[in-house]
């Protein structure tokens, strides 16, 4: 087997869609923040734009991959490049990692708040153990990345789901009852449709520094059928959260971590499952934080890489004593318009290599019998026998061909 094969036969669909979905399912996902604020909000018609998002999860996510695998990059830069161009892709992939980094921090003061808030420990505690687990699975390269992701965001999304469908069965009534509700007003974008694409679009930022490198180690098959399991269970994850939401209006409104309102109205036990959620999607983000970032500095094959995630940890630990919110008010504003930059890069890809596949489709179409075989097999004719070949060859009746 050569090396390339290897190379592109080593993960699985179930990796893939476990590490695109555990990028995407952070702290703001599982808390319920993020799909309140840019789907809750809109009522009913935040279904729709869950609908809308998981399309555009599935689409952008095997592009992303397709691009990293035909170019053969191991970091997101190659990648940024080819798509956007040299000067838009230099621009995009500064904010991306500076973002990248800037969330490994938010990471780390979450991390610490919820110790604080729920355990009444230090928030350095909570930062630094996050930061140590983050940064002894990173150092274990992309495959213990994603042999953890694989076993922990199943978990999370089950969860997820539980806590979701329990909330409804009990409140099925109220769900019902709220379907007329809506709160466009309070939302950080003015429809749902642009707030399924800005979702999107922000979280591909994260997603691509894990996308990119996965692109090399799968053939395209897998890549394709693992964004479209990826986009299905973010969307289902989505959409479950966001019909939980409705159905606990006003409640759920005025709280930081809706979800975990939630999940306490259903059981006492499964708001501290939940709190374990909870704290395995802060940890998911970290990791695909600090490897997509420290991919981008050195390469993961060499010894410089090793001292980038730990220095960069470390510094991590003292930049997140500047507290959660923050943080979270300065960097995630600003990663939209990066986001909008990338996604709007990848759509002129997308469309590029449409209108390309449906000119040869036409052309294909035009063409005679003759011109199938030629398109199929070029000029090459089948190899003339020999006089001897010839001769052997007999008819059914057993005489010599003419």
């Amino acid at each position: 087997m050569s090396q390339n094969n290897i190379h592109t036969t080593q993960i699985s669909v179930f990796k893939i869609a476990a590490a695109y979905i555990g990028t995407i399912v952070g702290a703001g996902f599982a808390s319920g923040q993020e799909i309140l604020q840019f789907f809750g909000f809109f009522g009913i018609f935040g279904l729709f734009g869950v609908l809308f998002t998981t399309l555009l999860f599935s689409i952008f996510g095997y592009v992303i991959m397709k691009v990293a695998r035909d170019i053969k990059a191991k970091s997101h830069l190659p990648v940024i490049k080819k798509v956007s161009g040299a000067k838009i892709g230099y621009l995009i992939d500064l904010v991306i990692t500076a973002f990248l980094y800037g969330a490994l921090i938010t990471m780390a003061a979450g991390m610490g708040a919820i110790f604080a808030q729920e355990f009444g420990l230090a928030n350095t505690l909570g930062s630094s153990a996050l930061l140590l687990v983050t940064l002894i699975t990173v150092l274990f390269g992309i495959n213990g990345v994603l042999s953890t992701l694989s076993i922990l965001v199943p978990m999370l999304m089950l969860a997820v789901l539980t806590i979701s469908i329990s909330s409804l069965y009990t409140n099925w009534d109220n769900f019902l009852a709220n379907l007329a509700w809506s709160l466009p007003a309070e939302a950080p974008v003015p429809s749902w449709f642009l707030s399924a694409i800005v979702y999107t679009s922000y979280n591909l930022v994260v997603a691509v520094a894990v996308l990119a490198p996965l692109g090399v180690l799968a053939d395209e098959r897998k890549l394709k059928a693992g964004s479209v399991l990826s986009g299905l269970g973010l969307g289902l994850g989505a959409g479950i959260i966001t019909m939980a939401i409705l159905a606990n209006v006003p409640q759920v409104l005025n709280v930081e971590v809706p979800m975990l309102l939630i999940a306490g109205q259903v059981s006492p036990v499964f708001r501290i499952i939940y709190l374990l959620a909870l704290l395995l999607g802060v940890y998911t983000t970290a990791v695909a934080c600090l490897y997509g970032f420290g991919a981008r500095i050195a390469n993961p094959e060499e010894k410089g890489y090793r001292i980038i995630v730990i220095g960069a940890s470390i510094l991590a630990f003292f930049l997140s004593g500047l507290g959660f919110s923050s943080l979270v008010g300065i960097l995630f504003p600003a990663v939209g318009y990066a986001g909008l930059l990338l996604l709007g890069s990848l759509t002129y890809v997308l469309i590029k290599d449409f209108k390309v596949d449906i000119n040869a489709r036409f052309y294909l179409w035009r063409l005679p019998g003759a011109g199938y075989k030629k398109l199929f097999l070029g000029n090459e004719r089948p190899a003339e026998k020999t006089p001897d070949e010839k001769d052997e060859s007999l008819d059914a009746s057993g005489r010599k061909n003419r």
